[in-house]
């Protein structure tokens, strides 16, 4: 078995039993015998993987996402984390939104960079500088609102 497979394998079952076996059965539907499967490292289960939907189930009703954490650090990404602020409606003060504003397009300059790395952007490239640039104007729009807050308080 591949070490890619190996180490998805593994956050696999670190993600079943941070949820514990009893709930994720429950959440994703599925047997111990079918989970337990999913993070074998045993020939006959080399090739079975759990299903992402059930991924994102898991994941959701876990204090981390390990199975997102290892596709990030396998793709040679990193994401960050804070459980804190996770669906947080909390209000942020300008100045976070100017630091979320700066990263937001660091990552879409990013993209732009691999993408046009071979002078050619493919669909899928395109797809990805979308999905930033939607999370850009989101930042602005979260900021605007700040700053239109800002005005009428202040």
């Amino acid at each position: 078995m591949s070490t890619v497979r190996r180490y998805l394998k593994k956050h696999t079952e670190a993600l079943v039993k941070a949820v514990g076996i009893e709930k994720a059965c429950e959440i994703a539907g599925k047997s111990k015998a079918t989970l337990g499967r999913y993070y074998s490292d045993a020939p006959e289960h080399a090739e079975r993987f759990i299903p992402i939907d059930v991924v994102a189930a898991l994941e959701s009703a876990s204090r981390y996402p390990h199975v997102t954490t290892a596709l990030a650090e396998i793709n040679g990404l990193t994401i960050s984390f804070d459980a804190d602020a996770r669906n947080s409606s909390e209000s942020r003060c300008v100045n976070s939104d100017v630091i979320a504003l700066s990263q937001r397009f660091a990552m879409l300059m990013s993209e732009y960079s691999q993408s046009i790395e071979d002078g050619v952007i493919t669909v899928n490239e395109a797809k990805r500088m979308l999905r930033e640039t939607l999370a850009l104007q989101k930042v602005l729009l979260e900021m605007k609102l700040h700053l239109e807050e800002e005005v009428v308080t202040g």
